[in-house]
């Protein structure tokens, strides 16, 4: 497969250049694509590697942004939520969330009072009436399309029998429901693979390619693999770098302040008693500081999360050990009978949120919405610079067409079709129903089996046909001795296919290895091994690319010893 470097250089000129490759500028790729635009898109990185790698991977309308006053925000937000239930079904599904509450009518006058003060003064817990409030305003945005449940409330006695491990404290539950994203990097893969599709070379995505710096209107592109550079034409730039936005902007000579993001980290815990006392939904609450956070079952093991700390793009980006002491805090507040320690940790990670800048605002009220800044590069007679400021999982596609709405507005070019609707990826012909999934699995029994069938289908949705095809000829298709649910012909297809670079893109990012603690050293030889062939890697490449990915895997872990594990 030719690299995305390479088709670039073929041909240096585009009508749009994208710089950021996370959820946002990958979904503007795709929506410009699909509207015939001659679009190329680059990030330095691999592709979602950045702060979309580092979400709490839920696809929710943000009921605690409506004490910020958010309003339009939750309403685009459960909107689009409820579209991503049809046209991603494959990756974002249903998920019943429950709120433990403690007190009855705590919040409701101090709430209103914080939000006019921008988050200042004293926080008080928010009780069971603010947040009936709150849930039912939320509902009524689902009204006319809405794939979910309405929220119910229950006492003590019922909230006990249904999470027998819930503090004895508490006094009501209340339920709703948001939607799960399932491996939100497969998902953007499946965004980049239809807008390819959509615009054939007309449409190119290149990983690790920085947008270096401007040279008069254009913009030098490096390879970041080869150090080559090329000197890139585009009558519009999008800056959909995410919490690098004032840095990119600085490297083309147009310095910001835009942005002011703060880091969120997560753990990732192999607990079987923590898992069975979620009961299989997620918790969501208010922990002893006010931070809204959550305890949430996902791919066998339990997501907990997330903080929100200032944050120096300087600085690495870590989850650090006091912020693991606060997410067992955090458990044992809810769980006081389950006890997890650290050697139950088996991934950590942490990113920063592409907020703007907000002086001395309290970092949970800063707004999550997003807006759209222009500038022109190097002058006036530069092509426009769009900034995206914030932006989040939830509402891509939303602005993504409002970013695309922009561009075509600059090209002078009407919109032709809209993506609202539109199937993505494998969410095309995905089968819903018990029936549907059981034909699908039966007509793929005879090539792979109808287990792997579907092991495959719930991994790739319905690209699941192309990467069964694969196996079915690769010829030296054989399951890997340590995660035996991976095989070494569908590692081969996702090299081949999907711009995979390094091993640590096949670890984090082609596959869930990493994420529920699974790419130890020997895994990570197992795969290198497996695509060397496509990749080009003979036996020193190897090991220099397990040393590599192991060191990425555990990059948000400050305690890890990258060279014990690996010698």
């Amino acid at each position: 497969m030719t690299r995305g470097f390479e088709a670039l250089r073929d041909r240096p000129y585009a009508d749009v250049l994208i710089i950021g490759g996370g959820v946002n500028g990958i979904a503007t790729f795709r929506d410009l694509a699909l509207q015939g635009v001659d679009v190329a898109l680059v990030d330095r990185a691999d592709f979602v590697s950045g702060a979309s790698a580092a979400s709490s991977h839920m696809i929710h309308g943000g009921i605690r942004y409506l004490e910020n006053g958010e309003f339009r925000l939750v309403h685009e937000a459960v909107t689009e939520r409820n579209g991503l239930l049809k046209i991603a079904p494959h990756y974002v599904r249903p998920l019943q969330t429950t709120i433990p509450i403690f007190s009855t009518f705590s919040g409701v006058l101090s709430a209103p009072l914080r939000f006019l003060r921008h988050g200042k003064g004293k926080h008080r817990e928010r009780g069971a009436a603010l947040i009936k409030i709150g849930l039912v305003i939320y509902d009524s945005f689902s009204r006319g399309g809405g794939r979910v449940p309405r929220h119910a409330f229950h006492g003590r006695r019922r909230s006990l029998a249904q999470l027998p491990e819930l503090t004895p404290s508490v006094k009501y539950t209340a339920t709703y429901w948001d939607a799960s994203l399932h491996d939100p990097e497969r998902l953007a893969l499946d965004l980049i693979r239809d807008g390819e599709a959509a615009g054939g070379d007309r449409a190119r995505a290149a990983n690790y390619t920085a947008a270096a710096r401007a040279a008069g209107e254009r913009i030098v592109l490096r390879d970041e693999e080869s150090g080559d550079e090329i000197e890139f034409a585009a009558s519009v730039v999008v800056n959909a770098s995410g919490p690098w936005t004032d840095l990119t902007n600085r490297a083309l000579g147009d310095p910001t302040s835009y942005m002011g993001g703060t880091k969120g980290s997560h753990i990732v815990i192999d607990d079987p008693d923590l898992l069975a006392a979620t009961g299989g939904r997620e918790l969501f609450f208010e922990h002893s500081d006010g931070r809204i956070v959550l305890i949430y079952p996902l791919k066998g093991r339990v997501l907990v999360g997330t903080t929100d700390l200032e944050h120096d793009m300087a600085e690495p980006i870590l989850c650090t050990e006091e912020e693991v002491d606060y997410f067992f805090d955090l458990i044992a507040h809810v769980l006081p009978g389950i006890h997890v320690d650290r050697s139950r940790i088996v991934y950590r990670m942490s990113g920063v949120r592409p907020l703007p800048g907000h002086g001395d605002l309290a970092p949970g009220f800063v707004s999550r919405d997003y807006r759209i800044e222009a500038e022109p590069l190097a002058g006036a007679d530069g092509p426009t610079v769009l900034s995206l400021i914030g932006g989040k999982w939830t509402t891509f596609r939303a602005s993504a067409e409002h970013l695309s709405d922009r561009v075509l507005a600059l090209l002078h070019r009407p919109r032709r079709r809209t993506t609202k609707g539109v199937p993505i990826g494998g969410g095309a012909g995905y089968p819903v129903t018990e029936r549907a999934r059981r034909q699908w699995i039966d007509a793929h029994d005879a090539i792979v089996g109808a287990a792997r069938a579907a092991i495959l289908l719930d991994r790739y949705g319905t690209v699941a046909t192309d990467v069964i095809a694969a196996i079915a000829s690769d010829g030296e298709d054989e399951p890997l001795a340590d995660a035996p649910t991976y095989s070494t012909g569908e590692l081969r297809h996702l090299a081949r296919t999907e711009q995979a670079v390094h091993l640590d893109d096949m670890l984090m990012r082609r596959t869930s290895l990493a994420f529920v603690g699974a790419a130890t050293p020997e895994v990570a030889r197992q795969v290198a091994d497996a695509v060397a062939p496509v990749l080009g890697w003979d036996a020193a490449a190897v090991e220099a690319e397990v040393t590599r990915a192991i060191r990425r895997v555990h990059a948000a872990d400050p305690t890890f010893d990258a060279e014990r594990a690996v010698a």
